[in-house]
């Protein structure tokens, strides 16, 4: 990857790391995304009791990790394996795939317009950071919305190419979480107490979400969104508006998502 973030990742984030070095009871990787290496105790590596610690990882395997601890004095950071659910590491594949595409794109752009790829990534990052998580996600909102470009202030010639190549490459997404509803009250009125709570959900989720009776007190609901950081700020304000409000009314109300 041509970017590499500064500082040092925060606890629980997920990280794409390489395999540097097995030990008995130890494993040494190098995070891709960072110029910082960590430690994997062999507790960390896989649940259960490990007979041979190189059936799991070896030297130059990719392995998504869960960060446990930093320690910013020592430079220490303490990774584990076996806390990464495999939806999280799919999920984490996926966004870095996306990101090197669009790093592919960009490196046609700048070969188009004879200029160097370090530089014009330089300078393209260094306008879209406050805003953009990362390429990808910037490359997404020109694909929805052409005017992107112009708000980071690129000369119009650049800006051109740009958007061309990224819209003839990129195709807009949608994100789906999926997950199960479930709500009870114990008012007098508690069915028009759901009803209103369901209601406020709809609302809240506006057209991105779908949900669907499953019988004795359960619903399935369905959301759509254009990226993962969308999507889960929006399950999350959905779900959370639905729970408050049967909680106010003497009920309660948990969201268990789906796993895929």
């Amino acid at each position: 990857m041509l970017l590499k973030k500064e500082g040092y990742p925060e606890e629980d984030e997920l990280v794409m790391c390489t395999i540097t070095k097995v030990q008995f009871h130890s494993v040494f990787a190098q995070l891709d995304e960072y110029n910082k290496s960590g430690m994997l105790h062999i507790s960390e590596v896989s649940p259960g009791r490990i007979r041979n610690i190189r059936d799991f990882v070896k030297e130059g395997k990719k392995v998504v990790c869960k960060i446990l601890r930093v320690n910013t004095e020592r430079g220490h950071i303490d990774l584990s394996l076996r806390r990464v659910t495999e939806t999280q590491r799919r999920k984490k594949v996926d966004e870095l795939k996306q990101e090197q595409k669009s790093e592919k794109i960009l490196e046609f752009v700048a070969k188009d317009l004879n200029v160097p790829l370090k530089k014009l990534f330089e300078e393209i990052t260094g306008k879209i950071s406050k805003k953009y998580l990362s390429l990808h996600e910037f490359f997404q909102a020109i694909v929805a919305d052409s005017k992107v470009i112009e708000d980071i202030g690129l000369d119009s010639k650049t800006a051109k190419k740009l958007e061309e190549a990224v819209k003839s490459r990129i195709k807009e997404v949608k994100v789906k979480i999926e997950g199960k509803l479930k709500l009870v009250s114990f008012a007098p009125n508690g069915i028009d107490i759901i009803k209103e709570a369901l209601k406020k959900a709809e609302e809240t989720g506006k057209n991105a979400i779908d949900i669907k009776y499953l019988g004795a007190g359960s619903y399935n609901i369905l959301l759509n969104a254009k990226d993962y950081k969308e999507a889960e700020k929006l399950i999350k304000e959905v779900t959370e508006k639905a729970i408050e409000h049967v909680r106010k009314s003497d009920g309660k109300g948990e969201f268990l998502r789906a796993e895929t």
